[in-house]
């Protein structure tokens, strides 16, 4: 049956359930906001200063949203939300599935398969957009997992704006299916690497939702 994913601890605000790692970027945005629209009435500066500052922490709260997800059954499941942007075959016989995520997407990434993470690797680089061919050369975390069927790779690639990953799970740790396991912030790629043997069943311009939409084919 599909199962839903709580066990990784997140941050919160006023009830809305936020990604781990938002609170450095999201607290002292919502701060600012709070505190200029307390003065706005006596201020005209204050009021100038809330109307952006309360939109920027309103698209704060919805860029470091993470809902909870009903997981797909099936071998491999999408790692991130955004949109298939190239499936590539490999050298080595892997198929290469490169998912872009726009700053409108949830940016909480989650294991496309369940098994054990047996390392991650940051690799410093640069920061161009991630829909770019260069963004292979970005700042990047590398994921390997041992799963049913075998080292599964994945990469999670920092964008123009997002120069800071956040890897929630350590070596060693045993994962579910779509468990969480890492934020990007900002827009950004996620790139993951099927065995070979393993049929695609995702085109294209798709878009994906992490730990919902299948990316395999039986």
């Amino acid at each position: 049956m599909p199962h839903s994913q709580t066990s990784a601890p997140r941050d919160s605000l006023a009830g809305v359930r936020l990604a781990r790692g938002a609170s450095p970027w999201l607290l002292p945005t919502v701060a600012t906001a709070a505190v200029s629209l307390l003065r706005a009435r006596r201020s005209g500066a204050a009021k100038a200063v809330a109307v952006p500052a309360t939109a920027l922490a309103a698209g704060m709260l919805w860029f470091f949203r993470d809902p909870e997800r009903e997981i797909t059954q099936g071998r491999v499941v999408s790692p991130a939300d955004g949109v298939v942007q190239s499936i590539m075959p490999w050298k080595d016989g892997r198929t290469r599935v490169a998912i872009f995520m726009s700053p409108l997407n949830v940016h909480v990434n989650r294991a496309p398969l369940a098994g054990t993470v047996t390392s991650v690797e940051h690799v410093p680089g640069g920061f161009v957009p991630a829909f770019n061919k260069e963004s292979e050369n970005n700042e990047r975390v590398v994921w390997h997992f041992d799963t049913e069927l075998g080292d599964i790779e994945m990469i999670q690639i920092a964008g123009a704006v997002a120069r800071r990953i956040v890897p929630y799970l350590p070596q060693g740790t045993k994962v579910e299916q779509g468990e969480r396991v890492g934020l990007i912030r900002f827009g950004s790629r996620v790139d993951l690497y099927l065995p070979e043997g393993v049929e695609v069943d995702v085109e294209v311009g798709q878009k994906t939702v992490a730990g919902v939409t299948r990316i395999d084919r039986d």
